[in-house]
């Protein structure tokens, strides 16, 4: 597949490498003044790289966009991602996604105006992690959490500690006990692991269930943790997020957002109605007590800073908080958030990254969610007429190491997958798999 980038910024970079691990035709292409950081990307990266305007028709030309299967514009701007997203639908692209930071765009009725327009896919980082960050709030004692195939699925994730029952048990232990959940993947520090039989699950792992809506409590015993009713939340930082967490959040949450810049405070302010802006420091101790942190339920770290939104949630676990939630930007301290047990951790680039890898599946595929790790996917999928996975059970085929089914939807019932299930046509599937095996999906489902 051939596949244009425009933009080589943090979410353009990222995408790029990650794609070219998938062995996908990459072109990455930007202005002149990122010359030089293109540059070293061809050199040390499998893809070309592009320098030019990503609204010039020469560029864009010069990138082959005529024959590109997929182009995604990741600009700063707005207005470039768009222009170039209908500039390249006209000379060829055949799909094209732009990155936008405009609410308004994301609605049907304008989605719609855009597609006229030849923009296919429109994609909002913030919006979604907003909504990540509520789903983190609805079951405290996960990292994440999400609701699939309409409620019939659930894949939760959650940090093992001593009081888990699961520790130092192989999961053909586990699987012959319980049959209510499957075990998708475990992080061990800096690695994801898709686990076969054999494998042990260890102290501080991070554990991905799949389970059907009933069997949650089940699990949470088993981890040995508690749950926390959320009603009040402490946001750190008036960023884009926050907004749309403001926005998203239920009613019966209350959120005190507390914002450095007074210029800013004073635009939440009026932006937020129903949110009580604080014009503040959140890293000073003495204003978090005044302003009843010991109170609160939860605590969102949301500045442009990694380092700070970590410490930040490390004060407030300190201060009695419960559930704590940081944006980290910054890949590498992702695993050093892990580490220090900071709650949940959410990443715009692998947000962006998991919406864009459904592009890449020539499939019925209606989600794709990144495991917060940068190297593993989990895809929803239905499966085709004549798939290579409904010729056998799922223990007599040959299913690539780094993959696995966690659970399928049939007949509108979810159900667990083990080693005896044999995949029909038409089931909708949950697939989990590591980056460098996402383009071997196709082939066994059709």
């Amino acid at each position: 597949m051939k596949i244009v980038i425009a933009g080589a910024g943090e979410v353009g970079t990222h995408l790029a490498k990650l794609l070219s691990k998938e062995k996908q035709d990459i072109i990455l292409l930007d202005t002149k003044d990122k010359e030089e950081k293109l540059q070293w990307i061809d050199s040390n990266y499998n893809l070309m790289t592009v320098s030019g305007s990503p609204t010039s028709f020469k560029t864009l030309k010069q990138a082959g966009v005529h024959n590109a299967d997929l182009f995604i514009a990741v600009t700063p701007s707005d207005d470039k991602n768009i222009t170039a997203c209908i500039i390249a639908s006209r000379l060829g692209a055949k799909k094209s996604l732009a990155r936008i930071d405009n609410y308004e765009y994301m609605k049907p009725e304008n989605r719609a105006f855009f597609k006229e327009l030849g923009v296919d896919e429109l994609i909002y980082p913030e919006m979604l992690a907003a909504k990540e960050i509520v789903n983190a709030l609805k079951i405290t004692w996960a990292r994440k959490w999400f609701d699939l195939c309409d409620g019939k699925l659930i894949l939760i994730s959650t940090k093992i500690g001593e009081t888990s029952s699961l520790i130092n048990r192989k999961l053909m232990e586990l699987t012959r006990e319980h049959n209510f959940y499957h075990i998708a993947a475990i992080k061990r520090k800096d690695e994801t692991i898709i686990p076969r039989g054999s494998d042990e699950i260890q102290i501080n792992d991070i554990v991905y269930f799949t389970a059907t809506p009933d069997h949650l409590k089940d699990i949470r015993i088993l981890t040995g943790k508690k749950e926390v009713e959320v009603e009040n939340v402490f946001v750190m930082g008036g960023s884009r997020i926050a907004v749309q967490l403001a926005y998203f959040l239920p009613d019966s949450i209350s959120m005190k957002l507390i914002e450095q810049d007074y210029e800013k405070s004073l635009m939440l302010a009026e932006k937020l109605p129903d949110a009580d802006i604080i014009n503040g420091d959140a890293r000073d101790t003495e204003l978090l007590l005044e302003e009843g942190i010991k109170n609160s339920d939860a605590f969102i770290a949301l500045t442009d800073n990694s380092e700070t939104n970590i410490l930040s949630c490390l004060t407030a676990k300190k201060l009695g908080v419960k559930k704590t939630v940081a944006e980290v930007e910054n890949i590498p301290f992702i695993s050093t958030a892990d580490e220090l047990d900071i709650g949940s951790v959410i990443n715009k680039k692998f947000i962006a990254a998991s919406r864009i890898y459904q592009l890449l599946l020539d499939s019925d595929n209606s989600d794709a969610r990144c495991l917060a790790t940068g190297d593993a996917e989990v895809v929803e999928m239905t499966v085709k007429a004549g798939a290579k996975i409904t010729r056998a059970k799922i223990k007599d085929l040959d299913i690539p190491k780094g993959l696995t089914i966690g659970g399928m939807v049939r007949n509108g019932k979810g159900e667990i997958v083990n080693g005896n299930t044999q995949i029909a046509e038409n089931d909708h599937v949950l697939i989990f798999c590591v980056n460098d095996v996402l383009h071997k999906i196709e082939k066994l489902f059709g």
